[in-house]
């Protein structure tokens, strides 16, 4: 499958809390990351559209769990960014529980993609939010992003930490992308992961 691209992607709607999320059964795939990580300039890439995540120079902007609707078979859900102090501690706990009901408790997430800035070496933060995925059995693939922005043996560098830092707490490694909004670099392999991950979801269905 080569040249992977959506056809449709459309907004659906921006949810604060998850039982309010649209109940059509669709396969969900969520995208989280540090705030700053680049999660709206990659949402755009892969959807082929400008603004359709907001890019904004201040970290935090997402609040709620923002759905699009792709090829009108599965949801893109753009979730708030993590580790963002310049929010009220009340705001963070209310983000925080969000997202945490909505990972753990949501029948139709299918994957929840980490996005980790492939620039700066491992980061407590996010190791200890892939640990907590595993608490929640939530299936989960990474994501490096900003590849074009650093020195290819830096990149490498970064990415090879974090693997041996995560293999400390998981028996193996999840599935992982390299990525570049400004060059596309990821788009292709990604959209194919989650034709392959929504495929098998329907399949399993069919066999309840």
């Amino acid at each position: 499958m080569s040249g992977k691209k959506l056809k449709s992607v459309e907004f659906i709607g921006s949810f604060p809390r998850a039982d309010l999320c649209p109940k059509d059964g669709l396969p969900e795939f969520a995208f989280i990351g540090r705030s700053n990580v680049g999660k709206s300039s990659l949402i755009n890439m892969l959807c082929e559209r400008k603004n359709m995540a907001h890019t904004s120079q201040h970290p935090g902007k997402t609040q709620s769990l923002n759905f699009y609707k792709a090829d009108f078979s599965w949801y893109l859900v753009d979730l708030p960014g993590y580790g963002y102090a310049k929010v009220s501690k009340s705001s963070r706990e209310k983000w925080q529980t969000m997202i945490q009901y909505y990972l753990s408790k949501r029948k139709e997430l299918a994957c929840c993609f980490i996005l980790i800035d492939s620039n700066i070496p491992p980061q407590q933060l996010d190791i200890d939010f892939i640990n907590k995925l595993g608490s929640w059995s939530v299936p989960f693939a990474i994501v490096f992003t900003k590849t074009d922005r650093g020195k290819t043996t830096e990149i490498q560098s970064n990415i090879s930490k974090f693997n041996k830092t995560i293999l400390k707490s998981w028996s193996s490694l999840p599935p992982q992308f390299l990525s570049s909004a400004e060059k596309k670099i990821g788009q292709e392999n990604i959209l194919n992961y989650i034709d392959e991950v929504r495929q098998t979801w329907i399949t399993s269905l069919d066999n309840l």
